[in-house]
């Protein structure tokens, strides 16, 4: 950012600089996870069925994605060994989906991949800090139908 005339900097635009901080934080997750060989959504996915195997129609609801977006996520992810459907014994006709043991071990790797990049970032911030900036980001008025995830 360029100087005024009088030495003083122009005011920062919030959004603005949200935004730049924003994408600097995206590339460097994208790079990390391309690094363990997740995708965003395949990461997002994974850290969802981590406590457990969850039916299909409630892992798009928590993913806030289309059933028709989370069946090309989980053919990619049972295409790789790292989850697998299984007809839900209750009900014929409701498939579970869980992590499988290599997908756990993908997951491990990319949480250390993550950590990495979050001690990178917030190194500057005390935990405090961080606590602050979790709860201010919290309250920004964004809504998942803005979201729109390029990977």
């Amino acid at each position: 950012m360029t100087a005024d005339q009088d030495g003083s900097h122009p005011p920062q635009r919030l959004g603005l600089l949200l935004a730049w901080h924003g994408s600097v934080t995206q590339t460097r997750m994208k790079r990390a996870l391309s690094a363990a060989g997740l995708t965003p959504r395949h990461a997002m996915t994974l850290m969802h069925l981590e406590d457990g195997p969850v039916s299909q129609r409630a892992l798009a609801e928590r993913l806030e994605v289309d059933p028709s977006v989370l069946v090309g996520i989980l053919n990619d992810l049972e295409g790789d060994g790292l989850a697998e459907r299984r007809r839900d014994p209750a009900d014929r006709r409701r498939h579970n989906v869980a992590i499988t043991a290599a997908g756990s071990t993908a997951l491990g790797k990319t949480n250390a991949a993550l950590d990495e990049v979050e001690q990178g970032l917030f190194a500057s911030l005390s935990p405090g800090d961080q606590e602050t900036l979790r709860a201010l980001l919290a309250r920004i008025d964004t809504q998942a139908d803005d979201f729109d995830c390029q990977e």
